[in-house]
């Protein structure tokens, strides 16, 4: 729920979860805005309940991002607004661990920018993203997108970057994902990436003046670096 501290990022699995998925009207969680919002809330790896919203942006979507996810203005157009949505998504999630693939760099990083713009506070739930877990159990694959690891377990893909589907289709892939690791070993174990510790993204190895050093991916909004020992 909301606080003062920001929940923390963990790399096993757990039973009982709320798996989410935004569609914006970009990548930028600094200026594009929620136009949807989806998630499932799971106990003991069955589906119990789901939520889902569009969103009205208050501006017009990028054709590119329609292109996407197929959401169109005139889909959004009777919608209610972010602020009055948000709070609906959080009581459906309460304490729950949130789940989600790749929301540790995306989703979580929207979510975080508007509950301090509407509650003047921070989500303080824990969370899993199924993308680090995904590069623990499959550390030689190129790409581990969900649809990658749908298709690598034979999951259907259809409706594929909508909301509600991608929460459905991403909670059997955690459920499988889990199985990996356990099988191999790797549950629990840490992924090998570096967390910038002044906005929460993941840091990139990168050459500079005086050679290489640690710097955070969400360059430029983002300018900090550690050196490298």
């Amino acid at each position: 729920m909301l606080g003062k501290t920001r929940g923390k990022l963990i790399c096993n699995y757990v039973r009982d979860y709320v798996l989410y998925d935004l569609e914006t009207t970009g990548i930028s969680s600094k200026y594009d805005k929620v136009i949807e919002i989806s998630a499932v809330k799971v106990r003991s790896g069955r589906i119990v309940d789901e939520f889902s919203e569009l969103v009205n942006p208050g501006r017009p979507i990028p054709a590119a991002a329609s292109m996407v996810n197929n959401i169109s203005d005139v889909m959004v157009a009777g919608a209610p607004p972010f602020q009055e949505v948000l709070p609906r998504f959080l009581d459906f999630i309460g304490d729950d661990v949130l789940a989600g693939h790749n929301i540790h760099s995306f989703d979580m990083q929207f979510l975080y920018r508007d509950c301090q713009k509407y509650f003047n506070q921070t989500l303080t739930n824990d969370y899993v993203d199924t993308l680090m877990l995904a590069k623990m159990a499959f550390p030689e694959w190129k790409h581990r997108r969900l649809g990658d690891l749908a298709e690598h377990y034979g999951i259907s893909t259809e409706g594929a970057h909508r909301a509600l589907s991608d929460c459905r289709m991403n909670q059997q892939v955690f459920e499988l994902l889990a199985k990996e690791l356990q099988r191999n070993g790797t549950s629990g174990r840490k992924p090998d990436v570096k967390i910038c510790s002044a906005c929460g993204l993941p840091m990139k190895k990168r050459t500079g003046r005086y050679g290489e050093f640690w710097g955070c991916s969400g360059y430029p909004n983002c300018r900090h670096t550690e050196n490298v020992f």
